[in-house]
């Protein structure tokens, strides 16, 4: 084979994915073979929804709205969608497009891409922070992800209830200011963790929390100690980022940490824990730590399957219900009764059920976009996330997996 001597990024650009060349084969054949027979210009519905969750999941977060509609702008196409951030159940659906069948066919790959890969990072953050209660989460993933997509990774992140996001662009992009202080190789190549907490201190702007990464050379319990020593009280934390193969009992760790901080008059110092955090240690540590950085588990979590299908084509300018075998035919509305996820999903046109309080069910799926012009205005992040974790107060703890 003949050599690349040109390394470049295997990077689709946003207009290869707008113009819906970001598509699987089978999608070019059919709008070919339908363009030749006449049948492109056909309206369908097409619905986007799962049938089943991941294990132990009962919900899961609605993310990635807004990329979507970006997708779909200055297209000949309606969009209903759940607004972004809403908790949903299986069966629901969170999407409906209405189109002509030839106008869409290129953009389903991309489009489920964006919904997926957004829902599935959300709803992990969600389920951490809901077993997290009232400790920090931070998340720290993007290590786990090809870096074109960092901006995306910590907005869905963010969207789905974690404090704060490490990626340096989050700041350009999201108007998140990134959060995070060192990490190993500052003390290394210092060669003494004193060394390099006070080189820190002297560098780094006020505003930034003083978290000493504190087990480097030493013990967590020892380097805790001297973090304290050296910075008094400007230190505001220590985050213990022990390998697995020296972690041992963590809990014991962070308590005994605590005990000797106190013991010396530091009780202010906070300690965070990281490195293979997921839903079971958050749930085993969140009595003693103060907080958690999260990569991983977010980053890749278990995907939420979102398919699109047909439910409706028009025929002679009426929308006939039609679907594959194992779906529900025609457009769908959802209400919903608060507090909590009690649903009631009904064909489009039927009238709403009654809440058993007695107040007015809320229709979840909306027009956001009518002829491939957005007909309202999207919420600014800190508002979708304040709508997630509005939510997750009204649900139980998650089954941690």
């Amino acid at each position: 084979m003949p050599r690349n001597e040109n390394p470049k990024m295997y990077i689709a650009t946003t207009d290869e994915i707008i113009r819906g060349l970001v598509t699987d084969i089978y999608f070019v054949r059919t709008k070919e073979i339908l363009e030749r027979y006449g049948l492109s210009n056909v309206r369908v519905r097409m619905e986007i929804h799962t049938y089943s969750l991941p294990k132990g999941y009962e919900w899961a977060v609605f993310t990635g709205l807004e990329e979507a509609l970006k997708l779909l702008e200055g297209k000949e196409v309606t969009v209903y969608a759940m607004p972004e951030g809403t908790l949903f159940k299986p069966l629901e659906p969170v999407m409906v497009v209405e189109a002509k069948y030839g106008d869409i066919a290129t953009l389903e790959t991309a489009l489920l891409g964006i919904l997926r890969h957004y829902t599935s990072i959300s709803t992990r953050a969600a389920r951490i922070k809901k077993l997290a209660r009232d400790r920090k989460v931070l998340f720290f993933g993007l290590r786990s992800l090809h870096p074109a997509l960092a901006p995306m990774a910590d907005r869905a992140a963010y969207i789905g209830g974690v404090d704060g996001v490490s990626g340096y662009l989050s700041e350009k992009y999201l108007g998140l200011k990134p959060m995070g202080t060192m990490p190993h190789a500052l003390i290394i190549l210092f060669g003494d963790p004193t060394r390099a907490w006070k080189a820190f201190d002297e560098v780094i702007e006020p505003s930034v929390p003083r978290i000493a990464l504190a087990d480097t050379f030493y013990d967590e319990v020892r380097e805790a100690l001297m973090a304290a020593q050296a910075l008094g009280d400007k230190l505001h934390g220590v985050r213990f980022d022990t390998p697995g193969s020296r972690r041992g009992n963590m809990k014991q760790i962070v308590l005994e940490a605590k005990w000797l901080l106190k013991l010396h008059g530091y009780e202010h110092v906070k300690v965070y824990v990281s490195g293979g955090i997921g839903e079971k240690e958050v749930v085993e540590l969140r009595d003693v730590a103060d907080g958690f950085g999260v990569g991983t588990s977010i980053a890749f979590p278990p995907s939420i399957d979102l398919s699109m299908d047909i439910v409706e084509k028009e025929e002679n300018g009426k929308w006939i219900p039609i679907s594959k075998r194992g779906k529900l035919a025609g457009m769908k509305q959802v209400y919903r009764c608060r507090p909590g996820l009690n649903d009631y999903m009904v064909p489009w046109n039927e009238e709403p059920p009654e809440c058993p309080d007695g107040s007015t069910p809320i229709p979840l799926l909306i027009k956001y976009m009518e002829d491939g012009k957005l007909i309202r205005d999207l919420p600014p992040i800190h508002k979708v996330r304040s709508y997630v974790l509005d939510q997750l107060k009204e649900v139980e703890d998650p089954l941690p997996t």
